[in-house]
């Protein structure tokens, strides 16, 4: 359940495209800020983390380090853990649909980590929220773009 400093949230996509791609994609984030625009930047620090910058529709950039937790193609699962402005997990289910597109799942736990992020939270809850769906939005168009050589 969500509070005002924690989010539980999870979007889906469909996508006109193979599963195999699709995972293959969502497997390298540090090339995510070439098709997701509200992914200003991904730096690899490690074999299994990276610096993200992302920013949406709010004028304020979040800071994240993603920790690599699970990478498991077999399944279509992806996981890592996040730090920074945010503090939780995230997760991509890439999976195929009945319909023939390929269905991807983010799943996300995160409580916003700087005072001023939880005490705005707690007020502009509703922001956040459409902040959060406008970045996800962005991030399947993007996607849908980049997979079929739009981008």
């Amino acid at each position: 359940m969500s509070t005002s400093e924690h989010f539980v949230l999870a979007d889906e996509w469909l996508l006109n495209a193979p599963t195999a791609r699709v995972y293959a994609v969502l497997a390298d984030p540090s090339r995510y800020p070439t098709w997701w625009p509200q992914v200003r930047s991904a730096v690899p620090l490690d074999a299994d983390r990276g610096h993200a910058t992302v920013r949406a529709l709010l004028p304020y950039t979040m800071h994240l380090t993603v920790t690599r937790e699970s990478v498991d193609p077999d399944a279509g699962l992806l996981r890592a853990r996040l730090s920074g402005d945010l503090d939780g997990w995230c997760s991509w289910r890439v999976t195929p649909s009945a319909s023939g597109f390929t269905r991807a799942r983010f799943d996300q736990q995160v409580r916003v980590t700087p005072w001023v992020m939880r005490l705005w939270a707690r007020w502009a809850r509703d922001l956040a929220l459409a902040n959060h769906r406008a970045m996800m939005r962005g991030g399947e168009r993007g996607l849908e773009a980049y997979l079929a050589g739009r981008r």
